[in-house]
């Protein structure tokens, strides 16, 4: 009996082995696969992120694309005041505008922007030879300046003729590989075709005839890593690759990594994502080994805890800045998108208020960041303080915060706008010498059916700027006759 209770009781040590080894195998088994669809889920997230972002300034293109072609003629200030913007957010670097000259036209051309229209040459720019038509850059604006290389002829450019081809014939944008810009920095040109208006287009012969130039755009390669590894922590490895090569990230592979594809326009990127934070098996084969059937039990449970805590906080991630606790651009993005869903359904109309802080600059510039993160702080609290409960505020990035008014009319919006902005400039931070502040708010309205998110938004960053310019500390509600903010404000801009 007793030796057939040592026998029963060795089985059942023997069972609880196994059973705690085979335990620890299937968790082992399911970390690993949660690991793998978690890392695509991260790659997945942070090329739509960079594919977002990028897919929000080609498609803010078209507004520059629509003014030229709806007018025939820009000013450089009108390009400017158009333009402009567009840098301020997404990943545009810069924007130019394309225009086509028949050899006809070159006199005047060159006579209006005065500059000749020339060409590349090994040691440097030189004259253009004669052709039957050019295309010449007309106006730029990027992020460094205001000039750029006017009169450039990107028909002589081996690099850049054959994408502007193949957006005139086929009617959409394009992008170029990887190159070196114009402006400086390895990125790539994204080019739209502009028609004259009204002009028939759906044959390849008929675009031809009626282009009348190009709106493009540049993206540096490292603003579009920094789009799409703005989602991830600073452990996981990310690496932006086409045409088979790296060109931002690690240039080594990686490997046992995850990939998401990136579309810009007519070119497809890779993004390549690799966590290194694999799930081991250490805890799982020393429960095991020790025969504790209870412990691996409680490993178990611990690992999924894990898990999930992992997920919330990715989740939380998506959605919030990491500063305010505020929410984040795509969050705010996605309320708005819904807002105006409910606002087309319902006939009533709202309001997108852009804010961004004057001279904000200034204050990291002469005491630090960490006063600067705590002014920022400071001002979201005192936002979150005025909002109802059914309206949306976010943290854009930087000093600029976006809000959400629904069911809210223009008059009742400026009140609102005026409120903050005078509830800023009397604002007194707790840091030691810190100056007061002010903020500049542009107002764009909503309820339209044909309104777009990215015209709202457009139109509110467009007003936040005329702000800006009016002095700032001032409020202006979008006027869409003129295409730059306008309205009165009881404040005094500075």
């Amino acid at each position: 009996m007793r030796r057939l209770r040592f026998w029963l009781g060795l089985a059942a040590v023997a069972a609880i082995g196994i059973g705690s080894l085979a335990a620890a195998l299937i968790v082992h088994a399911n970390d690993t696969a949660d690991f793998h669809r978690m890392q695509r889920s991260e790659a997945i997230r942070s090329a739509r992120q960079a594919e977002a972002v990028a897919g929000l300034s080609v498609g803010q293109l078209a507004s520059v694309a629509a003014f030229f072609r709806a007018e025939g003629h820009f000013t450089r200030h009108e390009f400017e005041v158009i333009a402009a913007p567009l840098l301020q957010r997404g990943a545009l670097s810069g924007t130019v505008f394309i225009q086509r000259v028949p050899h006809s036209r070159r006199a005047a051309f060159e006579r209006t922007h005065r500059v000749p229209i020339f060409e590349p040459s090994p040691r440097g720019p030189k004259k253009a030879g004669e052709r039957a038509e050019y295309f010449p850059i007309a106006y730029a604006v990027h992020k460094l300046q205001t000039q750029g290389p006017i009169g450039y002829d990107l028909a002589a450019d081996p690099k850049r003729a054959p994408f502007l081809r193949r957006a005139r014939d086929r009617g959409k944008p394009v992008a170029t590989p990887p190159l070196n810009l114009l402006i400086g920095g390895l990125g790539i040109n994204v080019y739209r075709p502009v028609y004259r208006d009204g002009a028939p287009t759906s044959t390849v012969a008929q675009r031809r005839s009626a282009l009348i130039g190009f709106a493009a755009g540049a993206f540096l390669v490292n603003d579009l890593a920094t789009a799409a590894i703005s989602t991830v922590s600073d452990e996981v490895d990310v690496q932006l690759r086409t045409e088979g090569r790296s060109v931002a990230g690690s240039s080594e592979a990686l490997d046992d990594a995850a990939s998401a594809r990136i579309h810009i326009a007519d070119r497809i990127w890779l993004l390549v994502v690799r966590d290194p934070n694999r799930p081991g098996i250490g805890l799982p084969l020393l429960l095991a080994g020790i025969g504790i059937s209870l412990a691996a039990l409680l490993g178990a449970l611990i690992l999924v805890w894990s898990r999930n805590e992992r997920m919330q906080e990715l989740q939380r991630q998506a959605s919030q800045d990491s500063l305010t606790g505020l929410k984040n651009r795509r969050r705010f993005e996605e309320d708005l998108r819904d807002e105006m869903a409910r606002s087309r359904r319902d006939g009533r109309r709202g309001a997108v208020l852009m804010l961004d802080l004057d001279n904000f600059k200034t204050v990291n510039d002469t005491l630090g960041h960490p006063v600067g993160d705590r002014l920022i702080e400071e001002i979201a609290n005192l936002l979150h303080a005025r909002m109802r409960e059914t309206d949306v505020l976010a943290r854009l990035g930087g000093d600029e915060f976006g809000i959400v008014l629904p069911n809210c009319g223009e008059a009742e919006a400026r009140g609102v706008a005026e409120a903050i902005a005078t509830s800023v400039r009397e604002h007194v931070s707790r840091g030691d010498g810190v100056p007061g502040i002010t903020a500049s708010v542009g107002i764009s309205m909503f309820g339209d059916p044909h309104h777009s998110l990215e015209t709202v938004i457009s139109e509110a960053d467009a007003a936040m700027y005329a702000a800006k310019d009016a002095g700032r500390d001032a409020v202006r509600v979008f006027d869409p006759q003129t295409i730059r903010a306008s309205g009165s404000t009881s404040l005094d801009p500075k």
